[in-house]
């Protein structure tokens, strides 16, 4: 099997948005990170691989099987946490598998066992009684216990502390080790993809403007400063995106062009800087 998820050509219409013509694939042993403002699309994505949403047109294939057709086998190798509690907040953590296993016939009770020790999650406490990030945890144990080999993870680390996110990169991270498992990993906190994601699809405004191995992705642009006399018509017609300040100007452009302003200083972008100016509406400049 070459990928765990491909996503053809996929388009969905809603009375004041469209998501246009989405394709990318994810192969097994990676993390991808799925970004864009908010608004753009990324939930509609997730809830169309998930069968949640009926689409107008495209295909959409998890671990080589067609995600209408075979949406009761996939749901065996598939896994998914929202960024909110799924579970009751009166269970207890004691109480979870009981009421959780009886769906999956590949649940191991040994995994989940470990995994509650491993995490730190008192038996006895009830999920109400549970941090975000220990409720975070929780749904993961449930994930990992079933043998997904596929990992949907909707704006995960929202709302976590630092130590939580880093924990949790750390789960992640372990998890796709033996090149078996994947993550789709949606979030708006890009800092998190550019220590885990090995790829990067990003949908700005129901497009796909960009699918592939994220260093490629932070190659393709440069962050060029300069004075407020170095800002030519050519340069302004070359931007992604500008910033205008008293004392001069920064903005993004593609690292091909770089080559006609080598007087300029410029500096690779972190991923939320390429966001924000791809994301600059029309007039901007």
């Amino acid at each position: 099997m070459d990928n765990y998820l491909e996503v053809r050509h996929l388009s969905k219409a809603f009375p004041e948005f469209q998501l246009r013509d989405i394709s990318f694939s994810l192969p097994p042993g990676y993390i991808m990170g799925l970004i864009g403002p908010n608004g753009s699309g990324k939930t509609t994505t997730i809830k169309l691989i998930l069968n949640m949403l009926k689409r107008e047109s495209g295909e959409i294939f998890l671990m080589g099987m067609d995600n209408l057709t075979h949406e009761k086998e996939i749901k065996s190798e598939l896994a998914v946490v929202f960024d909110s509690n799924c579970f009751c907040g009166d269970w207890k953590v004691s109480q979870i598998e009981n009421y959780i296993s009886v769906f999956y016939k590949n649940w191991n009770s040994g995994t989940f066992s470990r995994l509650i020790r491993s995490f730190q999650l008192s038996p006895e406490k009830k999920v109400s009684e549970l941090s975000r990030g220990m409720q975070m945890k929780l749904m993961l144990a449930c994930a990992f216990s079933y043998g997904a080999r596929l990992l949907i993870l909707d704006e995960p680390t929202s709302g976590l502390d630092p130590v939580s996110r880093d924990e949790l990169l750390t789960i992640l991270s372990r998890y796709i080790e033996d090149g078996e498992h994947s993550v789709l990993f949606s979030t708006h906190i890009t800092t998190d993809l550019e220590r885990a994601a090995d790829y990067i699809t990003y949908i700005n405004d129901g497009s796909l403007f960009f699918s592939g191995e994220k260093n490629e992705f932070l190659d393709m642009f440069r962050l060029v400063k300069g004075g407020p006399g170095e800002l030519t018509g050519e340069l302004k017609s070359r931007l992604l995106g500008l910033r205008i300040y008293s004392t001069g100007f920064e903005g993004l452009i593609r690292t091909e062009d770089l080559k006609l302003f080598s007087h300029l200083t410029a500096e690779s972008p972190a991923i939320d800087d390429i966001m924000v100016f791809t994301n600059q509406k029309e007039g901007a400049l």
